[in-house]
Order: C-alpha cells, then sequence, then structure tokens
C-alpha cells in the first residue's frame, strides 16, 4: 500500500524554524518529523511513500539523495577519492518526490500525484506535520470494512488552557489540562479510494473543503475514532513538547 505525505506548505506559523527549512523537515529529537511519520507508517508494512513538495522541496530531495550521509557513520578517503559507509541503516522505503508546486492547496498536491498512485488501490493520505500513536493497520481494516471513498482519523484535542468551575466568588474546581470541548476533528490520517480524485478540481482545490463536504454529503466519508495520542506541530510550542517527549524516551507515536 501506498502513503502520500503533504510536503510543502508554507509552515508560517512556526516560522523560527520554516524560514529555512520545509516544515515537515524541522527536527524532532535529531530526526525531521518527516522521517518519524514515514517510521510509523513503515511500522505497518507500510513503506512506498510518495512525497508531495512545495516550499524548499529541494532540501527534502537533498536529504534522501543524502541518507546514507545522515544516518550512518562515513571515511572519506581523501587522498583515493572514495567514501566507506559505515553501519548501514537503510529503511525499506521506496520514496517518490513530486515537485507540486510552492502555491498549490492541499487537494491539488493530492491530484498532482495521482500518476505515481496504483490504479484501483486505496491509499493512505496524511500532512507532513503531525504525529500520532494510530494503529494504521486497524485504520486500513476499518476503512476496508466500511466499504466508502474515504476514512479520516478523528481525535479529540486536549484544550489548550486550564479551566475553572466557580460559583459565587469561590473555585469548586480546578482543572489543569482539561480535555476539548468533546468535539472531534479531522485528525490528518486519511485511507482513500482513487475515486476521490475526482472530487479535485485542480490546484487551487482545497481538499478540506469541498471535496470533504462532497464526500460527508454523499455519505462517503468514514470516522475512525482514535483516542490516543496526537499532536500537530503548528508552533514552536508544539515542537518543545515533541521534543520533550521524544528526548524522554516516552514518545507515545514511537512504536517501531
Amino acid at each position: 500500500m501506498q502513503a502520500v505525505i503533504l510536503a510543502g506548505g508554507l509552515g508560517t506559523r512556526i516560522s523560527e524554524e520554516t524560514h529555512l527549512r520545509p516544515k515537515p523537515m524541522v527536527d524532532v529529537g535529531s530526526k525531521p518529523i518527516l522521517w518519524h511519520i514515514m517510521k510509523s507508517y513503515s511500522a505497518y508494512g507500510i513503506n512506498d511513500f510518495i512525497i508531495c513538495l512545495g516550499y524548499k522541496g529541494y532540501l527534502i530531495k537533498e536529504y534522501f539523495a543524502n541518507y546514507f550521509l545522515h544516518m550512518s557513520d562515513v571515511t572519506f578517503d581523501m587522498q583515493n577519492n572514495s567514501m566507506q559507509v559505515h553501519q548501514n541503516m537503510a529503511e525499506p522505503w521506496r520514496v517518490t518526490l513530486v515537485d507540486t508546486g510552492e502555491n498549490t492547496q492541499t487537494g491539488g498536491r493530492m491530484r498532482r500525484v495521482a500518476d505515481h498512485l496504483k490504479p484501483d488501490q486505496p491509499f493512505c493520505f496524511t500532512y507532513g506535520d503531525g504525529l500520532c500513536d494510530v494503529d494504521i493497520r486497524k485504520l486500513i481494516d476499518f476503512h476496508n470494512a466500511q466499504g466508502l471513498l474515504a476514512t479520516v482519523t478523528a481525535v479529540q484535542p486536549p484544550g489548550r488552557f486550564g479551566s475553572l468551575e466557580i460559583s459565587g466568588d469561590r473555585i469548586n474546581h480546578f482543572n489543569e489540562k482539561p480535555k476539548g470541548d468533546g468535539g472531534w476533528i479531522n485528525g490528518g490520517y486519511f485511507v482513500l479510494s482513487p475515486e476521490v480524485l475526482k472530487l479535485i478540481k485542480g490546484d487551487a482545490t482545497v481538499w478540506e473543503k469541498e471535496p470533504l463536504q462532497r464526500l460527508s454529503e454523499q455519505g462517503q466519508l468514514s470516522a475512525y475514532r482514535h483516542a490516543g495520542f496526537w499532536q500537530p506541530m503548528d508552533t514552536l510550542r508544539d515542537k518543545v513538547r515533541l521534543e520533550g517527549l521524544w528526548e524522554s524516551g516516552e514518545a507515545p507515536w514511537m512504536v517501531w
């Protein structure tokens, strides 16, 4: 099965990092968040990736072109102009990098990689800036059982601020990290039939707008509820949190 990953946006809300590199190349620990996402899929046997490039996409190309250098110890023999790679850390990945344009919207990027998708086979689709411990195999099985065109992983984000229960002038209850309002949101991990590409008109199509709205109106969009870990990396604060989890050795998304 293939996984399509969006990696072309500007990432303006974390500009402290993205003025130098695309957001999927921002490190969590010592590895780009894109690497973490791909490792998560690979843990469930998905090793064929199509990555939609845009803003500073050449940096992602250079990363994979020099993957051995990033992941292994290397000896350079300058006199003989040779290189020896030690401790080969190759992944079983097939990675297709497609320039989908700097200003193309999320739906348009998906449409631009259509020729690289296997015909008549469902594929996974996600964003290049969020980590989750969803069981990809169960997600795929759920999608197949539903028999619909699209499945989205639904998550409930935690509340951002603490909450107070007040009676008169007294606080009856203080909750520092409350759950959100109980609503489910798009967690970004999809399984899709190639048929959904017909709903994308062109580069200006935003996947989260008309295509998903039409799929829901047609009864062709199912929700796989995920109650576990989910964290986007929208801001520097999010990056710091993910870094802390990784460095603690308790990163929930590390299923490999």
